[in-house]
Parts: structure tokens; sequence; C-alpha cells
């Protein structure tokens, strides 16, 4: 496995190439090291290299990393966050890129309520259109905005989107997801009047493209640590208030992949 550092610096190459043909700021885009299935030894070697923001797709699987881990990096959930979830996912994250729905948002500021947390969020759009992807229609977006608004403990932030998976020949067509997300941004900006500085946008595959057409957050994993181990989680995890949403939790003792 190639050094950490060597493989960071080759990305940042390619991150202010990016910046310096769309007239950007290299200081304007951060990393986030996704460490899906990696273990707490991964979090370190990050933290180390000036990595600064942890992405994770499961609570669960941030629910036993996190502890063995040293205090230092910003959690951020990335991946999609069932209602269920919201209890213990608070106690893990500080940011949730992923908020795909109202009845999300509600149930994020009720549980942010009831345990004094204020956690930013962004709202997740299908800028595809893809079945295959989670995340609210364009024209959703607007009344999703508002209610996120209306909220004393969330602080809505930006938004987050993925673009289709591509060969690399056919990078450039992720360019219209990406730029869509950025108009929708600047369009919701103006309508009211506030300002929404993150677009985590952009993967291993299309992140270069990403920051051109935009991106602050790039969530990076492939990239930084090659092709992710499976991991065999067995930890009891409190799911929290199930009944509510009629999802199950508890146990989670499979294969992440």
């Amino acid at each position: 496995m190639r050094d950490l550092g060597e493989i960071l610096s080759e990305i940042n190459a390619k991150i202010k190439a990016s910046c310096d043909k769309s007239l950007r700021k290299f200081e304007d885009v951060e990393i986030i090291a996704v460490t899906k299935t990696h273990g707490p030894e991964v979090v370190e070697e990050a933290w180390s290299n000036g990595l600064r923001i942890i992405g994770e797709n499961k609570v669960q699987e941030a629910a036993w990393k996190k502890p063995m881990c040293a205090s230092g990096p910003d959690w951020h959930l990335i991946g999609h966050l069932q209602r269920n979830k919201v209890r213990p996912a608070l106690d893990l994250f500080s940011f949730f890129h992923s908020v795909d729905s109202i009845e999300l948002i509600d149930r994020i500021q009720k549980i942010a309520d009831e345990v004094g947390a204020r956690p930013g969020i962004l709202l997740e759009v299908n800028m595809s259109g893809e079945r295959s992807k989670s995340g609210l229609r364009p024209q959703d977006v607007q009344n999703a905005v508002e209610r996120a608004l209306e909220s004393s403990n969330i602080t809505l932030e930006g938004f987050m989107t993925m673009a289709p998976f591509v060969p690399e020949n056919k990078i450039e067509e992720t360019r219209p997801v990406f730029a869509g997300l950025r108009e929708l941004r600047d369009k919701m900006e103006s309508q009211f009047g506030i300002s929404l500085p993150r677009l985590s946008m952009g993967m291993t595959n299309d992140y270069t493209i990403a920051v051109e057409e935009g991106a602050t957050w790039l969530r990076l994993g492939t990239a930084l640590f090659g092709e992710r181990p499976k991991v065999k989680l067995s930890r009891a995890v409190d799911a929290g208030d199930a009944g509510e949403s009629g999802e199950g939790g508890g146990m989670y003792d499979r294969v992440l992949d």
C-alpha cells in the first residue's frame, strides 16, 4: 500500500488544477475521508495526514468505530439516515449530508431538541433522476428548505448529490449533475436571501469535475485508502424509537459492502 501522504499530495494536485481551471481557491475545497469498512487505524492515519473530517455511511459502523478512535476528527454521516437511527446518529455525528425528506427534517429537529444537539445538515438532491438513488427531486427542494429554515436546532448549510457512475472516458457526462446542483443552490440562496456555502459532491471517480463545478466537500474513500475491505460487525447498537418509524434496529451481524 502506498503512503497516504504521497497519495494525498497527488489528489491535492488534481484538486488544485481543477480549481485553477475554474478560477476557484484551493482552500475552498475540503476532503472528507470516507473510512467505510476500514478500521480505527485508518482514521488515525487520515488525521495524521491533515484530514480533519471523517465520513461514515452507516450509524452502526460508526457506533463501534468512533469510540476506538482518538478525539479530534469531525464525524459526518454521508450515507442514508433512517428516521429510527436519528437518536444514536446525533450522539455520533455533527453533520448529516443525506437529509432527503421533510419527514426526516422534522425527526432530526424533534430529537435534536430533546437532546440539546445542533447538527448541520445538507439536503440530498437526486439531480440525475435515477430511481436507484435516494434524494429529493429538484422541484421539492424549495419546500424542504423552508422547513429546515423553520428549525431552531438545525443549520442548513447546502446540498449533496451523487452523479451516475460512468467509465473514466465518459466522465464529462457527470458535469450536468454537478452544475445543476450548484445552479439550484444559487437559486435557493437568491430566493431565500441566505447563504448555503456547502456543496457535497464528487467521489473517487469524478471529483475533478465536481471541483470545477463548485464542490466544497469531496467524499473520497477508495482514492485515499484503496479498495474497501469486508468487515464483519457484531455489535449491539441502540437504534432507538424503532416503533415510530416501523423500522427495526438493534443487533447487527453481517458483512458490509
